[in-house]
């Protein structure tokens, strides 16, 4: 089963929404955000793969790629099925990256409100970067949105932020205009803070959502000082509380706020986001884990 991403018009119009695909392991309720996901498929067996990660379930080829398999209950220390018969694969694409998860059933698509995602308590699966990134109530049960772009790093770490593009920048000047970040992951927002503190960027303001962030431009607005305080946003798209999108929205929206430059840095960014995004007013646009790029543009934009 394929999944489509063009039908998905909450993004589009920045409303603060998203759809979670359901799934279990081990009876436990997880969830992923459907547009980090191409296709469901079933399980089959895989080709195991000499010298690969302890999680690296194997690979195999559906149709005329080849995609590698992350056994997740295997990553998450949660037991087999018994019965393989309903198991699933979860085949997504972000980053630039596509890898099929092996998980034990999948149980529908759900569309919620970001407003209804809460953090999780630091100690859930792992602690201050734990796999949890968000924990969302469905009518009777609680889902667990699971940090895949963690779990991809943690198997794969050359798919992350390197910050040796920040070192083939050379020698830059120091930096001391206001950026601000809002980023849910503890990992990437200390990945990218290190990176922009060794571009030469050392007034970086981090928040965990959008709505921190909102809150914060608007206090600033509010004292008169908007452009003291910050003279760039960088926002990731998917967040609890506000998502990217609605924050890029209500930004742009603000006759003060408006002018700030923001830039959109998210494993989502594929055509159908970019063009989200620019509706929505973003200045630019870039796919983690391109973090000299992500530099080029604070370097082109910052006011």
């Amino acid at each position: 089963m394929s999944i489509s991403r063009g039908n998905d018009i909450l993004l589009e119009s920045g409303t603060n929404e998203l759809e979670i695909m359901e799934f279990t392991i081990a009876g436990s309720v997880f969830g992923i955000n459907v547009a980090k996901v191409t296709e469901i498929m079933k399980y089959s067996k895989v080709n195991q793969m000499p010298n690969s990660h302890p999680h690296v379930e194997g690979v195999f080829k559906p149709r005329d790629k080849i995609i590698t398999v992350i056994d997740l209950p295997s990553y998450m220390g949660l037991p087999e099925s018994e019965n393989q018969d309903r198991d699933m694969f979860i085949i997504t694409n972000f980053n630039k990256v596509e890898s099929a998860f092996h998980v034990h059933t999948v149980e529908g698509i759900h569309r919620i409100s970001w407003a209804d995602i809460e953090k999780p308590d630091t100690k859930i699966y792992g602690g201050s970067e734990g796999l949890a990134t968000g924990i969302a109530k469905f009518r009777d049960k609680l889902i667990t949105i699971i940090d895949f772009e963690k779990v991809v790093f943690d198997i794969s770490p050359q798919t992350g932020i390197q910050m040796d593009e920040i070192e083939r920048l050379g020698v830059r000047d120091k930096n001391e205009k206001p950026i601000l970040i809002a980023e849910d992951s503890s990992l990437l927002q200390k990945m990218i803070l290190d990176s922009l503190h060794e571009a030469g960027y050392s007034n970086v303001i981090t928040t965990n959502n959008g709505l921190e962030a909102w809150e914060k431009l608007n206090q600033w607005k509010n004292s008169g000082n908007l452009l003291d305080s910050v003279n760039l946003i960088i926002t990731d798209i998917e967040m609890p509380k506000m998502d990217g999108h609605r924050l890029t929205k209500l930004v742009k929206e603000d006759p003060v706020c408006k002018q700030l430059p923001l830039i959109i840095f998210s494993s989502l960014i594929d055509e159908t986001m970019f063009i989200k995004g620019k509706d929505l007013g973003a200045d630019a646009q870039i796919t983690k884990p391109e973090i000299g790029k992500l530099v080029g543009l604070i370097d082109e934009l910052i006011l």
